[in-house]
């Protein structure tokens, strides 16, 4: 039997709002996979150690803040030095257009917007977690 998707959902830094993340680790969970939800005010330190220690497939963040820029590149890095950057790494919340296409050279695989149908998040992380255990 092939082992359920593990994701690890995470808040860095001090966005204090975390109903999205609660809503999409929920539906993660509904649809058959194992969440573990780290909780508001992470660092990029707590959620790669995190996602290492948990043997997670997916790191899902959450932000707000407008501190994209900074805390992702940051994760991204520290998941490179701990030869864990094979995780799916995904984002949502408010970040500008302008700054996707960067975040996605970057290494984030997809960035979900507000409003986008929690189906839509379930179907993605499903069709890419197939297809890097294929």
């Amino acid at each position: 039997m092939e082992r359920k998707i593990r994701v690890l959902v995470a808040k860095p830094g001090l966005d204090g709002h975390d109903r999205g993340a609660k809503v999409v680790a929920s539906a993660l969970r509904d649809a058959g996979m194992e969440v573990i939800y780290t909780g508001l005010h992470q660092t990029p330190e707590v959620i790669v150690e995190a996602a290492v220690q948990e043997d997670v497939d997916v790191i899902g963040l959450s932000i707000l803040s407008g501190a994209h820029m900074a805390l992702f590149p940051r994760i991204l890095e520290l998941l490179r030095e701990r030869g864990a950057d094979d995780k799916l790494v995904v984002a949502g919340g408010i970040i500008p257009k302008d700054d996707i296409e960067e975040l996605k050279r970057m290494g984030i695989s997809e960035i979900f917007g507000p409003g986008t149908p929690t189906s839509q998040i379930v179907d993605y992380i499903k069709r890419e977690v197939e297809a890097r255990r294929a």
